[in-house]
Formats: structure tokens, C-alpha cells, sequence
């Protein structure tokens, strides 16, 4: 512990100056550090590089990914997949656990509401965005920023089926970027390995080295129900990695919150994440009992409860960054040094968004639980139901949809309606019990973290029990069925007030409750927060300049760094993992079972083969499928994991204990050839049988 200590003091002296170091940075491509990446690397990328790179990449739900051949293939994670796996998959015919193996193209399954996204322009909008909320407070600010994000975006793709376009908010407030996206919305599954195979070890290896899995998978793109021809792609390498070789890895890291200040991180530490472990600790627990009642259970409960441990486990390794004295003076260092660089800054940002704090601490659990959308935490409302998220989306558009775009929720503005309603419509299976449990956790848990004395909370259930309530609204809802949402949507706000649907009319009743949480949040958190984080955000240009990088937002970015093991306390291991290892982890008994197939193809497969690596790269959430590339433009790889230690890169990075996990290009190629018998996409990635 001491030796890390030190280490981690070190760190804080390097990093004091507050511009980025070394690996350091998710950063955005209109913003890279072409020359600072080629000192550190000895590489020789360039503009027209990161342009090829940049149109290489992919936007898949939550997930990253990559093009590696002209006619839309595209490389991802088996687990970005697994939606996608379970929503094609039945009891009889369960491809989660036989692997998804389509001998041609023909045999490709479409992915029911998929989409996916390469970006093709980033433009500077943040004169027009700033002007928009000048000289307003509390939610007249909020709204007129969001009505002229609208604005923007409507302008920009009006009603282009294949285009998408966003304004993103970047380092908190202080710039605002359209990113406009190439977007396909026939996104068809070309293969998944076996799940025992992309997750051996189960929760026991989960963020964690040395990894032995082949969390792999392809989509492919269409567009007229042809494969897209997409010329610009990464070249596939399938050539054993070498340790300190310097790769990229670019993709759509999910959220970062190193920009904080201290007052905010002690919300985040002592109010979000113990809320947020308690309530997902507690609904896994729900889903496992369920999945115990039988083999149809059990087939319903898996994706989601696989989610819950990722999160359970991503929010522990949060936890432990921000109890940990060493990590917490390194950031107390770094703020320090702003402020003393950053001199007198109009308004006292500091001040105002430690006034600010009370506020969140008081209301986080009825936002959380309430509405969501609070850009903190992790609590699903209504446990993460489908129907209830249907029904919301409902009665809420139908609201909204009455009024002028720049009047409405942002996510109801006209350049948005696209995408809800190609969620709204898709084709899912819904579990009704799995249904139930979700429910029925989200109402016992509302009571219970909001009292029952809240009238909210009586709102919300009336004179029913949990139990009681979630059974009759999901008992008597029909929104199961496309063509029922479908109607709804279209027949507009009569046809829902008209509607007989119980979770229809349930949602109804709720929308002054939700909404009154919703703009009480907005009018005295999100509003003076980010006046706060714009102010913040000119003096921290104005100390450091361009060498300053955004929080990650789900947005495109790219980081650097080197094939390497590590050597810090925790976490000591070499780079590589190969089958050989494999093998020998394996015990026959579940979590260290091989999937069946693979493990027939045993001697087939070159036991030296390298499986997974691990880069020193600038990753989180979100990250799950990036490419790692070589300065060629060549793919080894794709992020999958990253360690426990990892989960404090949300905060601050540390070079000594972030770690990547990748799956190699070796390992799928040989999964491809030798395991699953998918000759025709060996022979598309242009690699000799």
C-alpha cells in the first residue's frame, strides 16, 4: 500500500499542472494531440490518419465498434450484442448458449431497434448555444439551451432518415459541438461465439487480468436491404501482438467525471454511489431468485442480471477511488493548482456549485427514482421495464408532441422523434413476470428510500401494495405488442387519454408527481450547475489552454498507449493471456466451464495463440468494443473489460493502474476458422486459411 501511496503522490505532482500527461485523455478529434502522441509513442499518425480512423468507427447502442471490411462488416463485443442474441433467441432455440453461426449472409438476423452510427462532421456551436440561455436563470435557462440544441439539430437533419445529429455539451458547458452521424437503422447480427465462451469465469474474472474470453461479435450494416459499401474501413491483423507495441483505441466512452470539484465529488462519494450499490445489489438479488424458479426463468433473467453485475461491480471500483486518501489528495492537488493558476474567476463558480450540494443530496433519490436522467448515477427507474419505458414514452410524447419543438422535453424536439419512434416501434420480446419483478422492486424501493409519508409516494401507489399494483398494471397492459404502441403513437394525445390500457392510464396519473420532481431539478440543480461549470470551463482555456480534454459524454474519442502488463499493487501480471492458459484455467465446473464448441475445436486451435492483452489506454463505460488500432490504421483488437483499480479512471487517470482489456484479432480469426466454421467472413477480413 505504501509503494502505491507513492507512486499516486507522484502522480499528483505530475499532473498538478492540470494539463493532460502521457496516455492521458479521452480525447475528441476536432481537439487531438497529433504531435503529443507521436513524441510519447514514436509513432507518425497525421491528420488524414485520424480522419480514416475516425470514419472506421462505430456508434452501436451503448457500445463502440469498428468497420473491417467494405461492405459494412463491423467488430464489436459479444456482450454489446447480447440484446440483440436474446431478443432473436427462444427457449428452443437459444443462441445465447449454441453461439450465433449464420452460414451466408442470407442467414443474417436483423437486431429488433438497432442502430448504429459512424460521425461524419463535428462544427463549433457554442456562440449560438451560450447566447441562447444569456441573462436567464433556473429552468428558463435549462429550456432555452435545450430549444436551441433543437434548433441546431433540426436545421443541421431535418428529416433525414440516415442522418442523426446532436449538440454535445463538452467540458461542462464551456463548448458545444454539433456532431452529425451517418446513421443505419438495419443493423443485422453476422455472428456471436457461445456466451460461455465470450464470459469465461463469469463475475469472478469480471474486471479483472489475466482474461480468457472471446467477448467477440459482428454486426452488419445495411442500407436498402443491401450490405452497406462502406470503402473506408480498418485492415484486419491477425498477427500475434508484440508487449510495448503503441496502439489507439478509439471509440464512445459513456461518462467521466473528472471535472468535478471537490464538493461534487464528495455528493457523488457519499449520496449517488451508495444509493446506487444498495439499489442494484438488491434488484440483482431479485433477478437471481427469479432465475432460480426455472429454466425459463433463468433464460429471461441472464442479460439483465449480467448488466446489474457490471454496474454493481463498476460502481464498487468508483467506491474505492474516492474512499482512498491518496487518490482523493491527488485530485485535491489538482484543484488546487486551478484555482491558484486560474486567479479571480466572476461569480465564484467554486462557491456556487458547493451552495448547490445540499440541494442534489436532498433530492437525488426522488430524481433517481423518479425520472432518472440526473447524468450521476446508475438506478433504472421502474427496475429497467420495457413496458413501463413504453408507456412513458407514450403518454409523454403525446403530451408533448402538441406543442412547438422548442416548447418541449429535448427529447421530444422534432430532430429527436425519429429515433424514439424507431425504439417505440421495435420488435422485442417481453417476459410479463420478469416484467413484474422489475416493477414490483421499483415501487417497494420508491417507498422505501422516499418514506411513506411523501405524497409523491402516495401518488404512486395509492391504496395498493407493490405487489398488488405492478401485477394489475402488468397483468392488463397490451403494449407487448407493436401495433398496439403503434396506434397510440399515431392516434396522438386522444387516443392515449382514451385508452383503456392500465399502464397507460397508470403513467397518466403520475405525469404531475414525475414532472413537478423533474422541473424542480432542472430550475435549482441542472441550471445553476452548468452556469457554474461554464465559468469553470473559461478558466480552466484560460490556465491551461487547448491542452485541457473534455469529460467523456458517449461521444466519439480517441486515447493512446502501449501493449503492456502491469506491476502496481493488486494487479500484478504480463501482457498476454494465450489458449494455452485457457485450458489450463479451465476446471469443467461453471464459472471456469468451456463453451462446448470451443472446446471440441481444441486441437485445432495453435495453443499459443494470444487471446486477450492489455493496453495501457484511457478507457470507461462505454468503451466495450472499441477498436484498437496500430498506426497503420490496422485492427489487433477490440476493448471488452478493464480491471477493479480501472473503475477510478471515471475520476481521474492513473498510468501505473489503468488498464485495458482487449480481445485479439488472433483469437477471433482463430474462433472463426477453427471453432465456428465461418469461413466466408475469414475470407471477407482477407485472411489466408
Amino acid at each position: 500500500m505504501r509503494n502505491l501511496q507513492i507512486t499516486l503522490t507522484a502522480i499528483a505532482l505530475t499532473l498538478a499542472a492540470g494539463a493532460a500527461r502521457a496516455e492521458e485523455g479521452m480525447w475528441t478529434y476536432d481537439n487531438f494531440p497529433i504531435a503529443r502522441a507521436n513524441a510519447t509513442l514514436g509513432t507518425n499518425i497525421d491528420q488524414a490518419w485520424l480522419d480514416k480512423v475516425r470514419l472506421s468507427s462505430v456508434k452501436f447502442g451503448g457500445c463502440s465498434a469498428g468497420l473491417v471490411s467494405g461492405e459494412g462488416l463491423v467488430m464489436t463485443n459479444n456482450h454489446c450484442v447480447a440484446t440483440c442474441v436474446a431478443n432473436l433467441s427462444t427457449q428452443a432455440t437459444n443462441f445465447a448458449e449454441t453461439g450465433f453461426t449464420p452460414r451466408s449472409r442470407e442467414e443474417e438476423l436483423k437486431c429488433p431497434g438497432g442502430s448504429a452510427e459512424i460521425l461524419t462532421q463535428i462544427t463549433d456551436v457554442t456562440e449560438r448555444m451560450h447566447a441562447a440561455g444569456a441573462g436567464l436563470e433556473g429552468q428558463a435557462f435549462t429550456r432555452a439551451r435545450d430549444a436551441e440544441a433543437g434548433k441546431i439539430e433540426q436545421e443541421a437533419c431535418g428529416g433525414a432518415a440516415d442522418k442523426r445529429c446532436q449538440v454535445v455539451s463538452l467540458y461542462r458547458g464551456g463548448q458545444f459541438k454539433l456532431y452529425t452521424y451517418k446513421k443505419f437503422s438495419d443493423v443485422r447480427l453476422a455472428w456471436a461465439p457461445e456466451d460461455r465462451a465470450a464470459t469465461f469465469g463469469g463475475d469472478l474474472d469480471n474486471f479483472s487480468f489475466p482474461r480468457f474470453a472471446i467477448d467477440a461479435a459482428f454486426i452488419r450494416l445495411y442500407e436498402n436491404g443491401q450490405p452497406a459499401v462502406t470503402p473506408t474501413h480498418f485492415t484486419w491483423n491477425a498477427d500475434k501482438p508484440v508487449e510495448g507495441t503503441p496502439v489507439f483505441v478509439t471509440g464512445s466512452p459513456g461518462a467521466t467525471q473528472r471535472l468535478l470539484t471537490q464538493d461534487q465529488l464528495m455528493t457523488v462519494r457519499d449520496v449517488v454511489l451508495p444509493m446506487d450499490q444498495l439499489i442494484a445489489s438488491e434488484l440483482r438479488g431479485r433477478l437471481i431468485r427469479y432465475s432460480e424458479e426455472g429454466e425459463r426463468q433463468a433464460f429471461e433473467a441472464m442479460d439483465p442480471i449480467v448488466g446489474l453485475e457490471n454496474t454493481y461491480k463498476r460502481g464498487l471500483g468508483r467506491m474505492r477511488a474516492l474512499t482512498d486518501p491518496s487518490f482523493m489528495a491527488m485530485k485535491a492537488e489538482q484543484e488546487a493548482d486551478f484555482r491558484s493558476r486560474a486567479g479571480a474567476v466572476d461569480g465564484d463558480p467554486w462557491t456556487a456549485l458547493s451552495a448547490i450540494q445540499p440541494v442534489v443530496r436532498e433530492n437525488y433519490a426522488a430524481m433517481a427514482l423518479l425520472e432518472g436522467g440526473t447524468g450521476m448515477g446508475t438506478t433504472p427507474v421502474a427496475g429497467g421495464s420495457q413496458l413501463f419505458s413504453w408507456a412513458r414514452t407514450l403518454v409523454r410524447g403525446a403530451q408533448e408532441r402538441g406543442k412547438p419543438s422548442a416548447e418541449r422535453l429535448p427529447e421530444f424536439a422534432d430532430s429527436r422523434l425519429a429515433a424514439v419512434q424507431s425504439g417505440l416501434f421495435a420488435e422485442r420480446p417481453v417476459y410479463p413476470e420478469l416484467e413484474q419483478v422489475r416493477m414490483e422492486w421499483w415501487l417497494s424501493k420508491t417507498r422505501e428510500w422516499l418514506t411513506v409519508d411523501d405524497p409523491r409516494v402516495r401518488g404512486l401507489l395509492g391504496d395498493e401494495s407493490p405487489e398488488q399494483l405492478s401485477a394489475r398494471l402488468i397483468e392488463g397492459t397490451t403494449l407487448a405488442d407493436p401495433a398496439v404502441r403503434k396506434a397510440l403513437w399515431e392516434g396522438g394525445l386522444a387516443a392515449v387519454e382514451a385508452s383503456s390500457d392500465p399502464l397507460i392510464q397508470y403513467l397518466l396519473s403520475i405525469q404531475d408527481e414525475t414532472r413537478a420532481v423533474r422541473a424542480d431539478w432542472e430550475a435549482r440543480v441542472d441550471a445553476p450547475t452548468a452556469r457554474a461549470s461554464e465559468q469553470l470551463a473559461k478558466a480552466r482555456f484560460q490556465a491551461y489552454g487547448d491542452s485541457v480534454y473534455p469529460d467523456a459524454t458517449g461521444t466519439l474519442r480517441l486515447t493512446y498507449g502501449k501493449i503492456e502488463g502491469s506491476d502496481v499493487p493488486g494487479q500484478r501480471w504480463g501482457a498476454f493471456t494465450t489458449f494455452d492458459g485457457l485450458w489450463d484455467r479451465a476446471t469443467g465446473a461453471a464459472p471456469f466451464d468451456v463453451a462446448p464448441k470451443l472446446l471440441a475445436a481444441r486441437d485445432r486451435i495453435p495453443a499459443g495463440t494470444v487471446l486477450n492483452m492489455a493496453v495501457s489506454s484511457d478507457t470507461i463505460g462505454g468503451s466495450s468494443g472499441s477498436p484498437v488500432v496500430n498506426e497503420k490504421g490496422e485492427i489487433l483488437g477490440a476493448n471488452f473489460d478493464s480491471t477493479v483499480l480501472t473503475q477510478r479512471n471515471a475520476y481521474g487517470y492513473d498510468r501505473n493502474t489503468n488498464r485495458s482489456v482487449i480481445v485479439t484479432t488472433g483469437a477471433v480469426t482463430a474462433a472463426l476458422r477453427d471453432v465456428y466454421g465461418m469461413d466466408h467472413l475469414v475470407r471477407e477480413l482477407g485472411v489466408a486459411r
